[in-house]
């Protein structure tokens, strides 16, 4: 695939089209992925950490909403937010079918415009955003200098983000896909087509994302997310090699906190904790 350029705010609409396009089956996509399944349960427990009950919650790249409904039934209240309309839709749907307009608020925004939303009544404990939805723009400090005036002193942050290295795409140059195999090293961001939509992808280490925080905001966890067990482009893996699978699953739930799989992964997940400075 060619490269193409465009600029920050247009990639991000480019993105919300693709992602818009693909809200109608994006939940039956992953359900008949066993990785995917597997991932996202990672991540709730992972999450399960460091929510207190009853916790209020912004999420950013809320998609069709399977983590907000997942956070509302765990007796959370959740703000979604999501630049891409379709994926809203799906959304809403699944507020009134499980009668949550009590738990999920939701808005049309992109998180580069934060700035935008009005003050809550109760500022939040906690803000989430899953499965890459930041690897749409290119510096995340623009994101993370939004979150301070949302946010009560102590409120944790947990960003699962798609980093510069994957093992397992990288091996693929082995058979002969290097494009595959080399996409994340890129500093001007890599081609990515939804549903025939194009847009850019950044990939960004967790060094690059630890340092886009200030000194308000302190390290809590990092971990990886398919270190050493396929990544769900690799949808067949699982049924082919199921021993296999299940030992790789195993080690990465064993020691996705441990270097360097914390940081070489399809995914890593990573906790902050903001601490407001004090003024005199």
């Amino acid at each position: 695939m060619k490269s193409f350029q465009v600029n920050k705010e247009s990639n991000i609409e480019r993105s919300s089209e693709a992602f818009s396009a693909q809200a109608v089956h994006f939940d039956s996509d992953e359900e008949s992925n066993w990785i995917l399944k597997w991932m996202r349960k990672q991540v709730y427990s992972h999450e399960e950490e460091f929510l207190q009950p009853h916790s209020n919650i912004l999420e950013l790249n809320a998609g069709t909403g399977i983590d907000a409904l997942y956070f509302a039934k765990m007796g959370h209240s959740v703000f979604a937010i999501d630049n891409a309309s379709g994926m809203l839709d799906q959304l809403q749907k699944k507020i009134s079918a499980y009668h949550f307009e009590d738990r999920i608020g939701y808005a049309r925004c992109s998180f580069t415009q934060l700035q935008t939303l009005p003050l809550p009544a109760e500022r939040f404990d906690h803000v989430f955003s899953n499965f890459g939805g930041l690897n749409c723009i290119p510096n995340l400090k623009e994101v993370i200098d939004q979150l301070p005036r949302l946010l009560k002193p102590g409120a944790t942050i947990t960003f699962v983000i798609m980093p510069r290295v994957c093992p397992w795409e990288i091996i693929q140059f082995f058979k002969g896909k290097v494009r595959l195999a080399f996409r994340r090293f890129s500093s001007s961001g890599t081609a990515a087509s939804i549903d025939g939509h194009r847009f850019i992808v950044y990939y960004h280490s967790p060094a690059q994302v630890i340092r886009s925080f200030d000194d308000r905001f302190t390290l809590v966890k990092l971990r990886g997310l398919a270190s050493l067990s396929p990544p769900p482009s690799f949808k067949s893996f699982p049924q082919n090699y199921p021993v296999l699978y299940r030992t790789l699953t195993r080690w990465d739930e064993r020691f996705a906190e441990r270097f360097p799989l914390n940081r070489w992964a399809d995914h890593f997940i990573v906790t902050m904790r903001y601490h407001p400075r004090h003024v005199a």
